[in-house]
């Protein structure tokens, strides 16, 4: 029976200390070669926690599977914010367009629990709500109102 070990790294940047070292130490495989392997998987993840999982078989062969970080994760890295606001309804942390919000959708999607794109770039702006982020130069909740009212239909097409 295959060992699997689920965890979230920083991209490009895992190393063989906690989380990593001490799972996947008792299991008997070369650890600095896991890691390299997850570095080198995640590398375009660079400054985002990134969830990877490692199956380890019998025979010590391992096989690394790479998720998708975090929504918060993906519009942080698109606003170009370090962190949300701490006062969402009042300070704002930064600007993401419509159009990265839809990327991410994509990105996402299989994830999600949306149906179609439209809801999907929903629940991601949703999320910029809480980080204190725009979309577009519009409070969130304005954007919100506008894709129900089919104002962007022509870039939610998907």
């Amino acid at each position: 029976m295959a060992e699997v070990v689920e965890v979230l790294v920083p991209g490009g940047k895992a190393t063989a200390g906690p989380p990593l070292g001490p799972a996947l130490g008792p299991l008997g495989i070369n650890v600095k070669a896991v890691v390299d392997e997850i570095n080198k998987k995640t590398a375009s993840f660079n400054g985002m926690q990134v969830p990877v999982r490692v199956e380890v078989d019998e025979k010590k062969n391992f096989t690394i599977s790479v998720g998708i970080p975090p929504t918060t994760a993906l519009i942080m890295k698109e606003a170009g914010v370090e962190k949300g606001s701490g006062e969402p309804n009042t300070t704002i942390a930064g600007d993401m367009p419509l159009e990265s919000a839809v990327t991410i959708a994509n990105m996402k999607l299989d994830d999600m629990l949306s149906y179609d794109l439209k809801n999907a770039v929903k629940e991601v702006v949703g999320t910029c709500v809480s980080l204190g982020i725009t979309v577009s130069g519009k409070k969130p909740k304005e954007m919100l109102k506008e894709i129900d009212e089919g104002v962007h239909d022509a870039v939610l097409v998907g």
